[in-house]
This record gives structure tokens, C-alpha cells and sequence, in this order.
């Protein structure tokens, strides 16, 4: 299977590693890109794991965000810029036959040695 965030490279060989050990991952961009895939392919609990402690969805919100990404068609992931601890993207999708975009300026930081997602900037 191709990778969500790169069809250009497997799954096996990209984002699956992350997915099976957060530790792995070693920067902002290759969290943000995991993460997009974790969305793609409903791994909420992989999203949960990656997302700072003192900004992660609650557990009612879990369900909420599981059955929203089951119920829509994720399409491509453009990185437009990355630094250190930022990643601005766009993340296309189709929902109810229109095409969507979310387009984020993401704030990741280290938390308990491995990268996190904080928000926005």
C-alpha cells in the first residue's frame, strides 16, 4: 500500500513505522505527516498518542473525530512549508461531494522524548 502523506513511497517505508513507534519519529514534519496519515486511515488512538498532553482531545471528542474521518474521502497532503517545529500544510478531502481543504500552520514540540502536535499557530 502507498503512503498517505507520499504516494510516491510505501506505507511500510513511511509512516507505518511511526505508526507502530512513536520514537521513531524524528522531526515536526515526519509527526505532521503521520498524523495525516493516522486521519486517512482512522488510527484515532495513534492521533491521540501524538497529540500534547495538555492540548489532546478528550475522550467524547475521540469518537467525534473517528467518525468524521470515516466520513470523508482524504485525497492528498501538500506540505507548503516547514521549520523546526512548524508545519503549514494543506490537507484535501471530499465530504458530501465537495472538496474541502484544511489548511494549518501546526506548532509540534517534544514531549516525554518524542515529537507532539500542539496546535496552531
Amino acid at each position: 500500500m502507498q503512503c498517505p502523506c507520499n504516494p510516491a513511497i510505501l506505507y511500510s517505508e513511511c509512516c507505518a513505522k511511526a505508526h507502530q513507534n512513536i520514537y521513531s519519529v524524528t522531526s515536526a514534519e515526519a509527526l505532521m505527516r503521520s498524523r495525516y496519515s493516522a486521519f486517512v486511515l482512522a488510527n484515532i488512538d495513534y492521533l491521540q498518542k501524538s497529540h500534547h498532553s495538555s492540548t489532546r482531545p478528550a475522550k467524547r471528542e475521540k469518537k467525534e473525530i473517528l467518525t468524521w474521518t470515516k466520513s470523508v474521502n482524504w485525497l492528498k497532503l501538500e506540505v507548503l512549508q516547514s521549520t523546526e517545529t512548524t508545519v503549514e500544510f494543506n490537507a484535501f478531502f471530499m465530504e458530501n461531494g465537495s472538496i474541502d481543504v484544511i489548511h494549518e500552520n501546526s506548532v509540534f514540540c517534544k514531549e516525554n522524548d518524542h515529537w507532539v502536535y500542539w496546535g496552531q499557530k
